[in-house]
This record gives structure tokens, C-alpha cells and sequence, in this order.
């Protein structure tokens, strides 16, 4: 099995591969805003560094062509197989998948036009390390993109307590592994003080209502991170099911709505000599 960096407390039981999916159907149009005021153009050489099952490998690969190249690079191989059948379903000939650590991947320094990275600093720490390795990555003149979260704004309307104890049990998981939920908050300055340059931000959130495939994402994920919370006696297991169970029953409601969380995506171009992470 791929060794890698970070403390990822996510698992990958039953229904994850789904869940990622859901969440990227969900925000790919605004990704698409984003790569396409980056402008990646035909015959880039793309990377997206931790793209789990498929990440915006697709969007990608829409945009660079015939003459160009993505990869999707993770290091679970499980979440990487089930990325390389969604990839041949699609139809998807200018992309490839490598089973590698993002925090030190292996591949060659500067050899990609476009380095993206989303939902990895912030879930599985590390930061300035996987910036470090990112940018590394990204030919002089290329760019580098990510995406993080802010969860400050994940909240559902009416409030219910069982939403509110899901978040905070959330925010906590993530915590005692490292990660950072408002991550989000202070991306720009990251981007902006490690070698970039002309760099930008653009915020953006998605509402959710009983009909929408997200209408689960929050218990979801919660599923997905039960061991380190269970591990981290963050919530019991009495408490957990309990709390999963109310929680969905109010968003079964047909008045009830969400907000996601926030998603900074920051991106910027590198200086021919850049410096160090300040």
C-alpha cells in the first residue's frame, strides 16, 4: 500500500467513493469558473494532487485536449481504482492515474503547466509541507491552485441541535488529526507569501435543499471519519447514532435547507524565483 504524509482521518468504507462524488458533482461548475479564469489552456500538462476518485480530473481534461495531459495523483489505491473506471467510462484518453504521497510525490520538479490541490491541507495538516511540494511542481510562469474549506458558513435553516453537535463533532475530528475546517480563512495570505504571483481569490458556497443529492453530505462525512471520533472519545457511540439519526430526520424536512461551507479557491502564477514560504 502507498505510504503517505498527513493524518487523513477520513475511511474509506461503503458509500465514500459516492460521497466524494456527490460532493464534486456539486461544485464543479464553480471549479469550472475557477480553471477557466485560470485560463488552462490545450496541451497543458495538468496535475491534481489528492484527487480521491476523480477530483476535477474530468474538468481538466475537458479543457487541455488531445495534446494535453492530467494526472490524478493519490494515495489510496482503492480510491484510485475506482477513479480509473470512472475515467474509461468517461472516456477520458489524456488522463492518468499515480498512487503517490502528495507531500512528496516523486515526480519530476517543474513539469506541470497547472498544480491543483483541494480539501487536503485543510483535512489532512501539513500545510506548508504540501504547499512546499506543490509548487515545486509547477513550472516557472505555471500556476498553482487549491481549494479549502470554512465551515463557518455550514449551517442549516431552521437550526436544529443534532446539525449543530454533527459540526462541531466535524470540526473536532478533524482537529485531533491535524486538519484545520477554517483552513479557508487564511489561504490567500498562504498563496500570497509562498513564491506567487498576480495572485487570486474567489469564495463560494452552495445552497442545498431536500432534493439534492448533497442532503446528506454532513452525516455522511461524519460516517466517514466514526473511527477517529469513536478513537478520540469526541462523541460515544450511543450519542453518534442518536445524533445521526435526528440530524437526518430534519433534513427529510422539506423546509429545511443548508449552506455549505465556504471554499476559497486561491490560485496564482510562479515566479521565475520564487521564495521560500514566509
Amino acid at each position: 500500500m502507498t505510504q503517505r504524509s498527513g493524518n487523513y482521518p477520513i475511511e474509506l468504507r461503503v458509500g465514500e467513493v459516492e460521497r466524494l462524488r456527490i460532493q464534486a458533482a456539486a461544485m464543479a461548475f464553480d471549479a469550472g469558473v475557477m480553471l477557466d479564469r485560470i485560463s488552462v489552456q490545450p496541451g497543458w500538462h495538468c496535475l491534481d494532487l489528492g484527487c480521491g476518485a476523480g477530483g476535477v480530473v474530468d474538468l481538466l481534461s475537458a479543457r487541455v485536449g488531445a495534446t494535453g495531459r492530467v494526472v490524478g495523483l493519490d494515495a489510496d489505491p482503492s480510491l484510485l481504482s475506482a477513479a480509473r473506471k470512472w475515467a474509461e467510462m468517461l472516456g477520458l484518453a489524456n488522463v492518468e492515474f499515480v498512487a503517490a504521497d502528495a507531500y512528496r510525490t516523486g515526480l519530476p520538479r517543474e513539469a506541470f503547466d497547472l498544480v491543483h490541490v483541494r480539501f487536503l491541507a485543510g483535512t489532512a495538516g501539513q500545510v506548508d509541507d504540501l504547499l512546499c511540494e506543490a509548487l515545486a511542481l509547477v513550472k516557472p510562469g505555471g500556476i498553482l491552485a487549491f481549494q479549502e474549506a470554512d465551515v463557518s458558513t455550514w449551517n442549516c435553516y431552521p437550526a436544529h441541535p443534532a446539525w449543530d453537535r454533527l459540526k462541531k463533532a466535524l470540526e473536532e475530528g478533524f482537529a485531533s488529526a491535524g486538519g484545520d475546517l477554517h483552513l479557508g480563512q487564511r489561504l490567500y495570505r498562504l498563496l500570497r507569501h509562498c513564491g506567487l504571483e498576480n495572485v487570486r481569490y474567489r469564495p463560494f458556497l452552495v445552497g442545498v435543499t431536500r432534493e439534492d443529492p448533497m442532503t446528506d453530505i454532513l452525516p455522511a462525512t461524519i460516517e466517514s471519519i466514526r473511527k477517529t471520533l469513536l478513537a478520540n472519545h469526541l462523541i460515544d457511540a450511543a450519542e453518534l447514532e442518536t445524533t445521526l439519526t435526528d440530524c437526518r430526520q430534519h433534513l427529510a424536512d422539506p423546509d429545511t435547507v443548508f449552506t455549505t461551507c465556504l471554499v476559497a479557491q486561491v490560485w496564482g502564477r510562479k515566479v521565475t524565483e520564487p521564495g521560500g514560504i514566509t
